[in-house]
């Protein structure tokens, strides 16, 4: 079993060849099942889409976003579409986890995808759709929600209970030595 760092280092590896126009060993454009690797007649406009992944603990966070259309956001099998575009997503990204590190990696879904569109104009929107996955080759990990253990030191806290404007050594406690003059004296170099 792989340890949190080398499976951090793969998953990291997997994700370096995603961006648009990214080529495979082959010199072939790599597929990751996004719509803008679909051929479009010149004339047509480009698509805009990507995605990304964050670690949270023991979550793998995958982002997907996309510029879409009312059109397509008020079709049939709108929501079908967008986890369909994440599980080819999830499965590129094993894929190229598999060929980097030569262990696999084991995600399970965790809970629904969330899925938020807003309106650029009254034709055009754009979409970010939201997914957890349990990484379940992790070992050690604790969860984001788990209760965190109060882990400072005395001699940290210590050293930020002095920072403040009490106890011995704060700016409060110094005399202040400057004659009743001074202390009226406008600041800076008026004269």
């Amino acid at each position: 079993m792989a340890s949190v760092l080398e499976i951090v280092r793969g998953i990291s590896q997997a994700m370096s060849n995603t961006h648009d126009g990214a080529l495979d060993e082959n010199g072939e454009p790599v597929k990751i099942g996004l719509r803008r690797e679909e051929e479009t007649p010149i004339t047509d406009k480009r698509v805009v889409d990507g995605f990304s992944v964050r670690l949270h603990g023991d979550k793998l966070c995958l982002y997907y976003n996309s510029e879409i259309t009312m059109k397509e956001i008020h079709a049939k099998g709108f929501e079908n579409d967008v986890n369909s575009t994440m599980a080819d997503i999830v499965k590129h990204i094993k894929k190229e986890y598999r060929k980097a590190v030569g262990e696999a990696l084991t995600l399970k879904q965790d809970g629904e995808t969330d899925i938020h569109v807003q309106n650029m104009s009254r034709v055009r929107s754009w979409m970010v759709a939201k997914q957890e996955y349990k990484v379940d080759s992790y070992e050690g990990v604790d969860p984001v929600t788990a209760e965190s253990k109060d882990s400072l030191e005395k001699n940290f806290k210590d050293w930020l209970r002095d920072g403040e404007d009490v106890g011995a050594g704060s700016k409060k406690d110094r005399a202040d030595t400057r004659t009743a003059a001074d202390k009226s004296a406008p600041k800076g170099n008026l004269k």
